[in-house]
Formats: C-alpha cells, structure tokens, sequence
C-alpha cells in the first residue's frame, strides 16, 4: 500500500511540475533539460533504490527481447508514416501556424538548434518519459494496484504532463483531440510493455513517434 501511494504520488507531482513549468515559466528548451532529467529518471530512481525488492524490478525493466524489438521497430515505422501522413492529410483544415511562434517564444526553439532539439526529443526524452510513465508509473504501480488503474494512471498523468507543452498551438478543439490521442497512445504504450514487462517496445515506438513529429517540424521550421 505505501510503494502504491509513494509511486502515484510521485508521478503525479513530477508530472504536474514539469506541466506547470512548462505552461507558466516557460523556460529555454535546453534548461528544461536537466529538470527533466532530475524528475524523471534521477528522483524516482530514488524509490528503487530505497527498496531492495523494488530494485530487482527496476532492472527487469531493461530485458532485452529481441522478437519485441524487432515488432516494435515495424510498427514504428508503421507510426511514423501515418503521423507524417497525417500532416500532410490535415495541413489545410488544422491551423499548424502557431507551432513555431510557441516554439521559439516559449522555449527558445529555432530553425537554427531545432536538429539539436529533435534529437534530444527522439533519443533522450522519449526515453525518460517511458521510463517514468510505463517503467514507473505503469509495470512498477501494477504490481501494487489493479491492471486497469495502472493503465488509466499513467495514461491520464502522460496526456495531462503534455498540456504545458501543446498550450497555445492549437484552438481548444484540436487540443483535446490530442489529449485524446495522447491517453489512447499511453495505453498502447503500456500494453506494448506489458507484452514484454519491459520498457524497450515502448521506448522504440515513442522514438518513431517523434521522429514523424519532428519531421514535421523540420516542415514547419522551412528546413525541409
């Protein structure tokens, strides 16, 4: 009951801080960096590290299965094509105007150091996100509370953690579309991990995922 507790409240607060950051100080993207680091990874970590049984599960997070990953790699790919398709399918109904003007306004991301943000946003946070959604907030919580709780946690926690970053993109519509989209993904994430109880399969798709977003931001930014 308490590691349930410890966990839940864990990744609500990080999720909220850095949502609130996001939406109120609007800080540089690459001073948001270490803070994610801190609340992602290095202060949960403090959990497993606090609890020694709890410690053997944090390693199994990290199984490597090589059917899963190849089958996560596929439908990547797969991912990658519609979310670029799906640009191109909607550029004239949804207003992507705004995208760029948030991006260099709030967090200071230009055509200039956006190759340097995208491969952060692909490599690195995409993994400290499925660490701390679905390794922690998902495989971990599941193993003290319910199956279906633990899927609408973290699911609802992750669209939530978004807000701060999509605020002032897009018109109110469009936005919880993708915050939609974002607790269904959430839970596709999860039960991609489940298949494997681990954090690879997910981390392998986000990693697609955003690849086709910054794609097309690199359309957005003039680069390509």
């Amino acid at each position: 009951m308490k590691r349930s507790v410890s966990i839940m409240i864990t990744v609500l607060i990080f999720s909220l801080a850095v949502t609130l950051i996001d939406a109120f100080v609007h800080p540089d993207y690459f001073v948001k960096i270490p803070i994610k680091v801190v609340f992602f990874l290095a202060l949960p970590m403090l959990f497993f590290i606090k609890n020694k049984g709890a410690f053997e599960d944090f390693k199994r997070l990290f199984i490597w299965d090589k059917n899963g990953i190849i089958k996560s790699l596929v439908l990547g790919v797969g991912i990658y094509a519609v979310i670029v398709t799906g640009y191109f399918m909607t550029r004239n109904v949804i207003d992507y105007s705004n995208v760029t003007s948030t991006l260099t306004d709030g967090m200071g991301i230009t055509a200039k150091n956006f190759i340097y943000v995208s491969l952060y946003i692909s490599l690195m946070n995409s993994f400290l996100e499925e660490f701390f959604f679905r390794g922690f907030g998902f495989i971990t919580l599941k193993k003290y509370k319910s199956r279906k709780f633990a899927y609408l946690f973290s699911s609802l926690l992750f669209a939530i953690y978004h807000i701060g970053m999509l605020i002032g993109m897009f018109n109110f519509s469009v936005l919880l579309l993708l915050m939609a989209g974002l607790i269904v993904g959430g839970c596709i994430f999860n039960y991609l991990n489940e298949l494997n109880d681990s954090i690879y399969p997910s981390w392998f798709v986000h990693m697609f995922a955003n690849f086709a977003i910054n794609t097309v931001g690199f359309i957005l930014f003039g680069i390509l």
